[in-house]
Protein backbone atom coordinates (compact mmCIF):
# COMPACT_ATOMS: atom_id res chain seq x y z
CA UNK A 1 0.00 0.00 0.00
CA UNK A 2 1.46 3.33 -1.12
CA UNK A 3 1.20 6.00 1.57
CA UNK A 4 1.63 9.77 1.64
CA UNK A 5 3.91 9.35 4.64
CA UNK A 6 6.35 7.42 2.42
CA UNK A 7 7.50 10.90 1.40
CA UNK A 8 8.95 11.40 4.89
CA UNK A 9 9.70 7.85 6.07
CA UNK A 10 10.93 5.74 3.13
CA UNK A 11 14.29 5.49 1.37
CA UNK A 12 17.88 6.33 2.18
CA UNK A 13 17.33 9.98 1.28
CA UNK A 14 14.78 10.24 4.11
CA UNK A 15 17.24 9.18 6.81
CA UNK A 16 17.37 12.76 8.18
CA UNK A 17 13.57 12.84 8.33
CA UNK A 18 13.42 9.54 10.19
CA UNK A 19 16.12 10.72 12.56
CA UNK A 20 13.83 13.53 13.70
CA UNK A 21 11.05 11.02 14.37
CA UNK A 22 13.50 8.91 16.39
CA UNK A 23 14.37 12.02 18.38
CA UNK A 24 10.75 12.06 19.59
CA UNK A 25 10.79 8.39 20.55
CA UNK A 26 9.07 6.91 17.52
CA UNK A 27 10.28 3.41 16.63
CA UNK A 28 11.17 1.92 13.26
CA UNK A 29 8.02 -0.23 13.50
CA UNK A 30 5.82 2.81 14.07
CA UNK A 31 7.27 4.56 11.03
CA UNK A 32 6.40 1.55 8.87
CA UNK A 33 2.72 2.03 9.67
CA UNK A 34 0.37 4.74 8.33
CA UNK A 35 0.86 8.06 10.13
CA UNK A 36 -2.50 9.39 11.26
CA UNK A 37 -2.87 12.96 12.48
CA UNK A 38 -5.06 13.34 15.56
CA UNK A 39 -5.96 17.01 15.41
CA UNK A 40 -7.01 17.95 18.94
CA UNK A 41 -8.43 21.33 19.92
CA UNK A 42 -7.85 20.59 23.61
CA UNK A 43 -7.34 23.70 25.72
CA UNK A 44 -8.14 25.05 29.16
CA UNK A 45 -10.22 28.01 27.97
CA UNK A 46 -13.18 26.23 26.29
CA UNK A 47 -15.58 24.00 28.30
CA UNK A 48 -16.31 22.04 25.16
CA UNK A 49 -12.58 21.33 24.78
CA UNK A 50 -11.34 20.91 28.35
CA UNK A 51 -11.71 17.12 28.07
CA UNK A 52 -10.52 16.62 24.50
CA UNK A 53 -7.19 15.27 25.73
CA UNK A 54 -9.09 12.19 26.90
CA UNK A 55 -11.01 11.93 23.64
CA UNK A 56 -7.77 12.23 21.67
CA UNK A 57 -6.14 9.53 23.81
CA UNK A 58 -9.04 7.19 23.02
CA UNK A 59 -8.73 7.98 19.30
CA UNK A 60 -5.01 7.21 19.46
CA UNK A 61 -5.77 3.88 21.14
CA UNK A 62 -8.17 2.99 18.32
CA UNK A 63 -5.59 3.89 15.68
CA UNK A 64 -2.97 1.70 17.33
CA UNK A 65 -5.41 -1.21 17.68
CA UNK A 66 -6.11 -0.98 13.95
CA UNK A 67 -2.43 -0.92 12.95
CA UNK A 68 -1.65 2.77 12.60
CA UNK A 69 0.65 5.28 14.28
CA UNK A 70 -1.18 8.27 15.82
CA UNK A 71 0.45 11.70 15.69
CA UNK A 72 -1.10 14.31 17.97
CA UNK A 73 -1.18 17.86 16.61
CA UNK A 74 -2.93 20.93 18.05
CA UNK A 75 -5.64 23.29 16.87
CA UNK A 76 -6.84 26.58 18.31
CA UNK A 77 -10.42 27.26 19.36
CA UNK A 78 -12.40 30.28 20.54
CA UNK A 79 -15.12 29.85 23.17
CA UNK A 80 -17.97 31.90 21.74
CA UNK A 81 -19.66 32.24 25.13
CA UNK A 82 -16.56 33.76 26.72
CA UNK A 83 -15.87 35.90 23.64
CA UNK A 84 -19.48 37.14 23.53
CA UNK A 85 -20.33 40.82 23.90
CA UNK A 86 -16.88 42.39 23.41
CA UNK A 87 -14.07 42.70 20.87
CA UNK A 88 -13.21 39.01 21.30
CA UNK A 89 -16.22 37.97 19.23
CA UNK A 90 -14.65 39.62 16.17
CA UNK A 91 -12.12 36.78 16.19
CA UNK A 92 -14.58 33.87 16.39
CA UNK A 93 -15.84 33.36 12.84
CA UNK A 94 -12.55 34.57 11.40
CA UNK A 95 -10.77 31.83 13.36
CA UNK A 96 -12.52 29.24 11.18
CA UNK A 97 -10.20 30.20 8.31
CA UNK A 98 -7.13 30.07 10.55
CA UNK A 99 -8.09 26.61 11.76
CA UNK A 100 -8.66 25.37 8.23
CA UNK A 101 -5.32 26.76 7.04
CA UNK A 102 -3.41 25.41 10.04
CA UNK A 103 -4.80 21.87 9.70
CA UNK A 104 -3.89 21.94 6.01
CA UNK A 105 -0.41 23.19 6.92
CA UNK A 106 0.31 20.47 9.46
CA UNK A 107 -1.12 17.63 7.38
CA UNK A 108 0.63 18.62 4.16
CA UNK A 109 3.95 19.64 5.71
CA UNK A 110 4.28 16.27 7.44
CA UNK A 111 2.53 14.17 4.76
CA UNK A 112 0.06 12.50 7.10
CA UNK A 113 -1.92 9.60 5.66
CA UNK A 114 -5.20 10.49 7.30
CA UNK A 115 -6.77 12.65 9.99
CA UNK A 116 -9.06 12.15 12.94
CA UNK A 117 -10.39 15.60 13.72
CA UNK A 118 -11.17 16.16 17.40
CA UNK A 119 -13.07 19.46 17.76
CA UNK A 120 -16.25 20.31 19.61
CA UNK A 121 -17.25 23.95 19.40
CA UNK A 122 -18.60 26.41 16.90
CA UNK A 123 -15.95 27.40 14.34
CA UNK A 124 -13.56 24.58 15.11
CA UNK A 125 -15.77 21.86 13.64
CA UNK A 126 -16.36 23.45 10.21
CA UNK A 127 -12.79 24.76 10.06
CA UNK A 128 -11.38 21.25 10.42
CA UNK A 129 -13.88 19.75 7.97
CA UNK A 130 -13.07 22.46 5.41
CA UNK A 131 -9.40 21.50 5.63
CA UNK A 132 -10.07 17.80 5.16
CA UNK A 133 -12.24 18.47 2.10
CA UNK A 134 -9.72 20.94 0.69
CA UNK A 135 -6.88 18.39 0.91
CA UNK A 136 -9.15 15.45 0.04
CA UNK A 137 -7.45 12.93 2.30
CA UNK A 138 -9.07 10.26 4.50
CA UNK A 139 -10.67 11.92 7.53
CA UNK A 140 -13.07 11.22 10.39
CA UNK A 141 -14.59 13.77 12.75
CA UNK A 142 -14.83 12.74 16.41
CA UNK A 143 -16.26 15.55 18.51
CA UNK A 144 -16.08 15.89 22.27
CA UNK A 145 -19.86 15.65 22.74
CA UNK A 146 -22.53 17.84 24.31
CA UNK A 147 -22.68 19.16 27.85
CA UNK A 148 -25.47 17.85 30.05
CA UNK A 149 -28.29 20.29 30.72
CA UNK A 150 -28.07 22.35 33.90
CA UNK A 151 -30.82 23.12 36.38
CA UNK A 152 -32.40 26.41 37.39
CA UNK A 153 -35.70 27.22 39.03
CA UNK A 154 -36.82 23.59 38.84
CA UNK A 155 -36.17 23.25 35.11
CA UNK A 156 -33.50 21.78 32.85
CA UNK A 157 -31.64 24.70 31.27
CA UNK A 158 -28.60 25.54 29.16
CA UNK A 159 -26.47 28.61 28.52
CA UNK A 160 -29.16 30.53 26.62
CA UNK A 161 -31.28 30.68 29.77
CA UNK A 162 -28.46 32.47 31.59
CA UNK A 163 -28.11 35.11 28.88
CA UNK A 164 -31.86 35.64 29.11
CA UNK A 165 -31.62 35.84 32.89
CA UNK A 166 -29.32 38.86 32.50
CA UNK A 167 -32.07 40.61 30.56
CA UNK A 168 -34.61 39.66 33.21
CA UNK A 169 -32.30 41.03 35.91
CA UNK A 170 -31.79 44.30 34.01
CA UNK A 171 -35.57 44.64 33.69
CA UNK A 172 -36.09 44.00 37.41
CA UNK A 173 -37.96 40.74 36.76
CA UNK A 174 -35.51 38.67 38.84
CA UNK A 175 -33.14 39.66 41.64
CA UNK A 176 -29.40 39.11 42.03
CA UNK A 177 -29.96 35.93 44.03
CA UNK A 178 -31.91 34.31 41.18
CA UNK A 179 -29.33 35.48 38.66
CA UNK A 180 -26.58 33.84 40.71
CA UNK A 181 -28.63 30.64 40.97
CA UNK A 182 -28.83 30.51 37.18
CA UNK A 183 -25.16 31.45 36.79
CA UNK A 184 -24.00 28.55 38.93
CA UNK A 185 -26.49 26.01 37.59
CA UNK A 186 -26.66 26.52 33.82
CA UNK A 187 -23.41 24.79 32.79
CA UNK A 188 -22.74 21.71 34.95
CA UNK A 189 -19.62 20.35 33.27
CA UNK A 190 -17.56 19.74 30.15
CA UNK A 191 -18.95 19.54 26.65
CA UNK A 192 -20.47 21.79 24.01
CA UNK A 193 -23.37 23.83 25.45
CA UNK A 194 -26.45 21.64 25.78
CA UNK A 195 -28.91 23.19 23.30
CA UNK A 196 -29.12 22.99 19.52
CA UNK A 197 -26.60 25.78 19.29
CA UNK A 198 -23.95 26.06 16.60
CA UNK A 199 -21.49 23.53 18.06
CA UNK A 200 -24.06 20.79 18.45
CA UNK A 201 -25.66 21.72 15.14
CA UNK A 202 -22.37 21.18 13.30
CA UNK A 203 -21.53 18.00 15.22
CA UNK A 204 -24.95 16.60 14.27
CA UNK A 205 -24.53 17.74 10.66
CA UNK A 206 -21.11 16.05 10.48
CA UNK A 207 -22.98 12.86 11.30
CA UNK A 208 -25.58 13.54 8.61
CA UNK A 209 -22.86 14.30 6.04
CA UNK A 210 -21.27 10.96 6.86
CA UNK A 211 -17.90 12.39 7.91
CA UNK A 212 -18.51 11.30 11.54
CA UNK A 213 -19.67 8.03 13.07
CA UNK A 214 -23.27 7.58 14.25
CA UNK A 215 -23.59 9.10 17.73
CA UNK A 216 -21.06 11.85 17.10
CA UNK A 217 -23.61 14.64 17.44
CA UNK A 218 -25.51 13.51 20.51
CA UNK A 219 -23.63 11.17 22.87
CA UNK A 220 -22.94 13.27 26.01
CA UNK A 221 -19.38 14.34 26.70
CA UNK A 222 -19.35 12.55 30.07
CA UNK A 223 -20.67 9.22 28.76
CA UNK A 224 -18.53 6.10 28.50
CA UNK A 225 -20.03 5.76 25.01
CA UNK A 226 -18.13 8.89 23.96
CA UNK A 227 -14.79 7.21 24.76
CA UNK A 228 -15.90 4.07 22.93
CA UNK A 229 -16.95 6.22 19.95
CA UNK A 230 -13.49 7.83 19.92
CA UNK A 231 -11.78 4.43 19.83
CA UNK A 232 -14.03 3.40 16.95
CA UNK A 233 -13.16 6.64 15.15
CA UNK A 234 -9.50 5.67 15.41
CA UNK A 235 -10.28 2.27 13.94
CA UNK A 236 -12.46 3.79 11.21
CA UNK A 237 -9.72 6.06 9.87
CA UNK A 238 -7.47 3.05 9.34
CA UNK A 239 -10.14 1.37 7.21
CA UNK A 240 -10.55 4.55 5.16
CA UNK A 241 -6.77 4.76 4.61
CA UNK A 242 -6.61 1.12 3.52
CA UNK A 243 -9.48 1.63 1.06
CA UNK A 244 -8.29 5.11 0.04
CA UNK A 245 -11.70 6.62 0.81
CA UNK A 246 -11.09 10.35 0.99
CA UNK A 247 -13.05 13.31 2.30
CA UNK A 248 -14.63 14.23 -1.04
CA UNK A 249 -15.80 10.65 -1.54
CA UNK A 250 -18.00 11.34 1.48
CA UNK A 251 -18.65 15.09 1.40
CA UNK A 252 -20.14 15.82 -1.99
CA UNK A 253 -23.41 17.05 -3.48
CA UNK A 254 -25.56 14.18 -2.19
CA UNK A 255 -24.19 14.33 1.38
CA UNK A 256 -24.46 18.13 1.52
CA UNK A 257 -28.09 17.88 0.41
CA UNK A 258 -28.60 15.30 3.16
CA UNK A 259 -27.11 17.78 5.61
CA UNK A 260 -29.48 20.50 4.41
CA UNK A 261 -32.48 18.22 4.92
CA UNK A 262 -31.38 17.21 8.42
CA UNK A 263 -30.62 20.86 9.22
CA UNK A 264 -34.29 21.65 8.54
CA UNK A 265 -35.59 18.65 10.48
CA UNK A 266 -33.41 19.32 13.51
CA UNK A 267 -33.89 23.10 13.66
CA UNK A 268 -30.17 23.81 13.66
CA UNK A 269 -28.43 27.11 14.34
CA UNK A 270 -28.62 29.78 11.64
CA UNK A 271 -24.82 29.65 11.64
CA UNK A 272 -25.11 26.27 9.92
CA UNK A 273 -25.92 28.22 6.76
CA UNK A 274 -22.52 29.95 6.83
CA UNK A 275 -20.65 26.73 7.54
CA UNK A 276 -22.41 24.52 5.00
CA UNK A 277 -21.76 27.17 2.35
CA UNK A 278 -18.08 27.26 3.35
CA UNK A 279 -17.72 23.46 3.35
CA UNK A 280 -19.45 23.20 -0.03
CA UNK A 281 -17.07 25.84 -1.38
CA UNK A 282 -14.09 23.65 -0.42
CA UNK A 283 -15.82 20.57 -1.87
CA UNK A 284 -16.40 22.30 -5.20
CA UNK A 285 -20.17 21.90 -4.83
CA UNK A 286 -22.53 24.73 -5.77
CA UNK A 287 -24.73 25.41 -2.75
CA UNK A 288 -26.65 28.68 -2.61
CA UNK A 289 -29.22 30.28 -0.35
CA UNK A 290 -32.11 29.43 -2.65
CA UNK A 291 -31.47 25.73 -2.00
CA UNK A 292 -32.04 26.28 1.72
CA UNK A 293 -35.57 27.55 1.11
CA UNK A 294 -36.32 24.83 -1.44
CA UNK A 295 -35.21 22.25 1.12
CA UNK A 296 -37.20 23.95 3.89
CA UNK A 297 -40.32 23.83 1.72
CA UNK A 298 -40.16 20.04 1.46
CA UNK A 299 -38.60 18.94 4.79
CA UNK A 300 -40.67 19.26 8.01
CA UNK A 301 -39.26 20.37 11.35
CA UNK A 302 -39.18 17.39 13.74
CA UNK A 303 -37.23 18.77 16.72
CA UNK A 304 -37.65 21.78 19.00
CA UNK A 305 -34.46 21.62 21.04
CA UNK A 306 -33.33 24.54 23.20
CA UNK A 307 -33.62 27.44 22.59
CA UNK A 308 -36.67 26.62 20.42
CA UNK A 309 -38.10 24.29 23.07
CA UNK A 310 -37.43 22.66 26.46
CA UNK A 311 -35.45 19.61 25.28
CA UNK A 312 -31.67 19.33 25.03
CA UNK A 313 -29.13 17.27 23.11
CA UNK A 314 -29.06 14.57 25.78
CA UNK A 315 -32.82 14.15 25.20
CA UNK A 316 -32.26 13.85 21.45
CA UNK A 317 -29.67 11.16 22.15
CA UNK A 318 -32.01 9.17 24.37
CA UNK A 319 -34.77 9.52 21.75
CA UNK A 320 -32.67 7.73 19.14
CA UNK A 321 -30.30 10.48 18.06
CA UNK A 322 -29.51 11.46 14.50
CA UNK A 323 -30.11 7.91 13.14
CA UNK A 324 -33.75 8.12 14.30
CA UNK A 325 -34.16 11.49 12.57
CA UNK A 326 -32.56 10.14 9.39
CA UNK A 327 -34.78 7.06 9.50
CA UNK A 328 -37.87 9.30 9.61
CA UNK A 329 -36.64 11.35 6.65
CA UNK A 330 -35.90 8.18 4.67
CA UNK A 331 -39.54 7.17 5.00
CA UNK A 332 -40.41 9.95 2.55
CA UNK A 333 -37.23 9.87 0.51
CA UNK A 334 -36.13 13.23 1.89
CA UNK A 335 -32.49 12.14 2.17
CA UNK A 336 -30.31 9.96 -0.04
CA UNK A 337 -29.82 6.64 1.72
CA UNK A 338 -27.11 5.58 -0.73
CA UNK A 339 -24.62 8.25 0.36
CA UNK A 340 -21.31 6.84 1.60
CA UNK A 341 -20.16 7.42 5.20
CA UNK A 342 -16.97 6.90 7.23
CA UNK A 343 -18.28 3.53 8.40
CA UNK A 344 -17.70 2.55 4.73
CA UNK A 345 -21.42 1.77 4.71
CA UNK A 346 -24.26 3.87 3.34
CA UNK A 347 -26.58 6.11 5.34
CA UNK A 348 -29.40 3.60 4.91
CA UNK A 349 -27.21 0.77 6.20
CA UNK A 350 -26.10 2.86 9.19
CA UNK A 351 -29.64 3.73 10.30
CA UNK A 352 -31.29 0.38 9.63
CA UNK A 353 -33.40 -0.43 12.69
CA UNK A 354 -33.24 3.10 14.12
CA UNK A 355 -36.52 4.46 15.46
CA UNK A 356 -37.93 7.24 17.64
CA UNK A 357 -37.87 6.32 21.32
CA UNK A 358 -39.39 9.56 22.65
CA UNK A 359 -41.76 11.70 20.60
CA UNK A 360 -41.23 14.63 22.97
CA UNK A 361 -37.76 15.03 21.46
CA UNK A 362 -38.30 13.81 17.89
CA UNK A 363 -41.69 14.15 16.24
CA UNK A 364 -42.75 11.48 13.72
CA UNK A 365 -42.60 12.54 10.09
CA UNK A 366 -46.42 12.42 9.97
CA UNK A 367 -46.79 14.72 12.99
CA UNK A 368 -44.06 17.39 12.72
CA UNK A 369 -43.79 20.66 14.60
CA UNK A 370 -44.24 22.35 11.24
CA UNK A 371 -44.50 21.28 7.62
CA UNK A 372 -41.53 23.50 6.79
CA UNK A 373 -37.95 23.33 8.01
CA UNK A 374 -36.19 25.17 10.82
CA UNK A 375 -34.25 27.68 8.68
CA UNK A 376 -35.72 30.33 6.37
CA UNK A 377 -33.93 32.65 3.94
CA UNK A 378 -35.52 36.09 3.49
CA UNK A 379 -35.02 38.49 0.57
CA UNK A 380 -36.12 42.06 -0.08
CA UNK A 381 -34.92 45.62 -0.48
CA UNK A 382 -32.98 45.38 2.79
CA UNK A 383 -31.41 42.06 1.83
CA UNK A 384 -31.11 41.75 -1.94
CA UNK A 385 -28.60 38.90 -1.52
CA UNK A 386 -30.48 37.27 1.33
CA UNK A 387 -30.74 37.05 5.10
CA UNK A 388 -31.26 34.15 7.53
CA UNK A 389 -33.66 33.42 10.38
CA UNK A 390 -34.06 30.34 12.56
CA UNK A 391 -37.77 30.03 11.85
CA UNK A 392 -38.33 27.19 14.33
CA UNK A 393 -37.30 29.50 17.21
CA UNK A 394 -39.68 32.33 16.22
CA UNK A 395 -42.98 32.74 18.09
CA UNK A 396 -45.99 32.30 15.75
CA UNK A 397 -47.12 35.89 16.35
CA UNK A 398 -43.77 37.20 15.07
CA UNK A 399 -43.71 35.31 11.77
CA UNK A 400 -45.22 38.47 10.31
CA UNK A 401 -44.32 41.80 11.85
CA UNK A 402 -44.22 45.47 10.91
CA UNK A 403 -42.63 48.17 13.03
CA UNK A 404 -40.36 51.20 13.19
CA UNK A 405 -36.62 50.77 12.78
CA UNK A 406 -34.42 51.57 15.77
CA UNK A 407 -31.04 51.92 14.10
CA UNK A 408 -27.66 51.27 15.74
CA UNK A 409 -24.18 51.15 14.25
CA UNK A 410 -22.79 48.56 16.66
CA UNK A 411 -23.87 45.86 19.09
CA UNK A 412 -22.70 47.99 22.01
CA UNK A 413 -25.02 50.86 21.07
CA UNK A 414 -27.97 48.49 20.75
CA UNK A 415 -27.42 46.61 24.00
CA UNK A 416 -27.08 49.89 25.92
CA UNK A 417 -30.46 51.03 24.55
CA UNK A 418 -32.09 47.67 25.37
CA UNK A 419 -30.72 47.54 28.91
CA UNK A 420 -31.88 51.10 29.55
CA UNK A 421 -35.45 50.45 28.45
CA UNK A 422 -35.40 52.48 25.25
CA UNK A 423 -36.71 49.62 23.10
CA UNK A 424 -40.49 49.16 23.28
CA UNK A 425 -43.10 46.72 22.00
CA UNK A 426 -43.35 46.75 18.21
CA UNK A 427 -39.85 48.06 17.49
CA UNK A 428 -37.47 46.54 14.94
CA UNK A 429 -33.91 46.81 16.23
CA UNK A 430 -31.40 47.20 13.38
CA UNK A 431 -27.73 46.55 14.16
CA UNK A 432 -25.39 47.24 11.24
CA UNK A 433 -21.66 47.41 10.48
CA UNK A 434 -21.29 44.01 12.16
CA UNK A 435 -20.93 41.93 8.97
CA UNK A 436 -17.94 39.83 7.88
CA UNK A 437 -16.12 42.91 6.57
CA UNK A 438 -17.69 45.64 8.70
CA UNK A 439 -17.31 43.95 12.09
CA UNK A 440 -14.97 42.62 11.04
CA UNK A 441 -15.76 39.02 11.85
CA UNK A 442 -19.58 39.06 11.93
CA UNK A 443 -20.11 39.06 15.68
CA UNK A 444 -22.89 36.99 17.23
CA UNK A 445 -25.72 38.99 18.80
CA UNK A 446 -26.68 36.72 21.69
CA UNK A 447 -26.58 39.52 24.26
CA UNK A 448 -29.21 41.68 22.50
CA UNK A 449 -31.52 38.80 21.60
CA UNK A 450 -31.30 37.27 25.05
CA UNK A 451 -31.86 40.63 26.72
CA UNK A 452 -35.04 41.08 24.68
CA UNK A 453 -36.18 37.56 25.60
CA UNK A 454 -35.39 38.09 29.27
CA UNK A 455 -37.37 41.35 29.24
CA UNK A 456 -40.34 39.52 27.66
CA UNK A 457 -39.96 41.49 24.40
CA UNK A 458 -39.04 38.57 22.13
CA UNK A 459 -42.66 38.15 21.01
CA UNK A 460 -43.14 41.81 20.08
CA UNK A 461 -39.69 43.09 19.01
CA UNK A 462 -37.65 41.92 16.01
CA UNK A 463 -33.91 42.26 15.49
CA UNK A 464 -32.16 42.59 12.12
CA UNK A 465 -28.41 42.64 11.57
CA UNK A 466 -25.68 42.12 9.00
CA UNK A 467 -23.95 40.27 11.82
CA UNK A 468 -25.13 36.88 12.98
CA UNK A 469 -26.74 35.14 15.92
CA UNK A 470 -25.68 32.44 18.30
CA UNK A 471 -27.57 29.19 17.97
CA UNK A 472 -28.78 30.06 21.45
CA UNK A 473 -30.72 33.06 20.12
CA UNK A 474 -34.49 32.84 19.74
CA UNK A 475 -37.20 35.16 18.52
CA UNK A 476 -37.49 37.08 15.24
CA UNK A 477 -33.72 37.39 14.97
CA UNK A 478 -32.80 37.96 11.32
CA UNK A 479 -29.08 37.93 10.53
CA UNK A 480 -26.58 37.61 7.68
CA UNK A 481 -28.20 40.58 5.87
CA UNK A 482 -26.41 40.84 2.54
CA UNK A 483 -24.98 43.01 1.12
CA UNK A 484 -23.72 44.20 4.50
CA UNK A 485 -23.52 47.86 5.50
CA UNK A 486 -19.75 47.99 4.99
CA UNK A 487 -20.32 46.92 1.38
CA UNK A 488 -22.88 49.67 0.86
CA UNK A 489 -25.93 47.44 1.30
CA UNK A 490 -29.29 49.11 1.82
CA UNK A 491 -29.13 48.28 5.53
CA UNK A 492 -26.56 51.12 5.70
CA UNK A 493 -29.19 53.52 4.33
CA UNK A 494 -31.94 52.77 6.86
CA UNK A 495 -32.98 55.63 9.13
CA UNK A 496 -34.63 55.81 12.52
CA UNK A 497 -38.36 55.30 12.18
CA UNK A 498 -38.37 53.62 8.75
CA UNK A 499 -41.11 50.99 8.76
CA UNK A 500 -39.70 47.48 8.40
CA UNK A 501 -41.97 44.72 7.15
CA UNK A 502 -41.06 41.10 7.99
CA UNK A 503 -42.93 38.21 6.38
CA UNK A 504 -41.14 34.98 7.23
CA UNK A 505 -43.67 32.57 5.64
CA UNK A 506 -43.31 34.47 2.37
CA UNK A 507 -39.53 34.83 2.70
CA UNK A 508 -39.49 38.64 2.55
CA UNK A 509 -37.73 41.44 4.42
CA UNK A 510 -38.44 44.98 3.23
CA UNK A 511 -38.34 48.58 4.35
CA UNK A 512 -41.21 50.83 3.28
CA UNK A 513 -38.71 53.01 1.47
CA UNK A 514 -39.00 53.63 -2.27
CA UNK A 515 -36.21 52.89 -4.72
CA UNK A 516 -36.05 56.63 -5.40
CA UNK A 517 -35.59 57.41 -1.73
CA UNK A 518 -32.88 54.76 -1.37
CA UNK A 519 -31.12 56.28 -4.41
CA UNK A 520 -31.28 59.74 -2.84
CA UNK A 521 -29.88 58.45 0.45
CA UNK A 522 -27.09 56.65 -1.38
CA UNK A 523 -25.93 59.95 -2.89
CA UNK A 524 -25.59 61.31 0.65
CA UNK A 525 -24.03 58.13 2.09
CA UNK A 526 -20.52 58.40 3.53
CA UNK A 527 -18.76 55.01 4.03
CA UNK A 528 -17.52 54.39 7.55
CA UNK A 529 -13.87 53.95 8.35
CA UNK A 530 -12.85 50.31 9.03
CA UNK A 531 -13.35 49.27 12.65
CA UNK A 532 -10.01 47.45 12.74
CA UNK A 533 -6.97 48.84 10.91
CA UNK A 534 -4.15 46.52 12.01
CA UNK A 535 -3.41 42.89 12.76
CA UNK A 536 -4.72 39.88 10.90
CA UNK A 537 -8.36 40.96 11.32
CA UNK A 538 -7.58 43.91 9.05
CA UNK A 539 -6.30 41.47 6.41
CA UNK A 540 -9.38 39.30 6.95
CA UNK A 541 -11.68 42.30 6.37
CA UNK A 542 -10.03 42.95 3.01
CA UNK A 543 -10.31 39.34 1.81
CA UNK A 544 -13.57 37.99 3.25
CA UNK A 545 -16.62 37.37 1.07
CA UNK A 546 -20.20 38.21 1.95
CA UNK A 547 -22.31 36.13 4.31
CA UNK A 548 -24.38 34.92 1.34
CA UNK A 549 -21.25 33.07 0.16
CA UNK A 550 -20.37 31.68 3.58
CA UNK A 551 -17.97 34.47 4.66
CA UNK A 552 -15.07 32.56 3.10
CA UNK A 553 -11.73 34.07 2.20
CA UNK A 554 -11.47 35.19 -1.41
CA UNK A 555 -8.54 33.70 -3.31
Amino acid sequence: MSLRSDNVTKGAERAPNRSLFYAMGYTKEELERPLIGVVSAHSEIVPGHIHLDKIADAVKAGIRMAGGTPVLIPAIGVCDGIAMGHIGMKYSLASRELICDSVETMAMAHQLDGLVLVPNCDKIVPGMVMAAVRMNIPAVVCSGGPMLAGHYDGEEVSLSKLFEAVGAYKAGIIDECKLNECETGACPGCGSCAGMYTANSMNCLCETMGIALPGNGTIPAVSNKRIILAKHAGMAIMELVRKNICARDIINERSLMNALACDMALGCSSNSVLHLLAISNEAGVKLDLDLFNKTSDRVPNLCHLAPAGPTHIQDLDMAGGIPAVQAELLKRGLIDGNALTVTTKTVAENVAGAYIKDTNSIRPIDDPYSATGGIQILWGNIAQNGSVVKRSAVAPEMLKHSGPARVFNSEEEAIEAIYNGRIVHGDVVVIRYEGPKGGPGMREMLNPTSALAGMKLDKTVALITDGRFSGASRGASIGHVSPEAADGGNIALLREGDIIEIDIPNASLNAKVSDEEFAKRREEYVPREPNVKSGWLARYAKLVSGADMGAVMKS
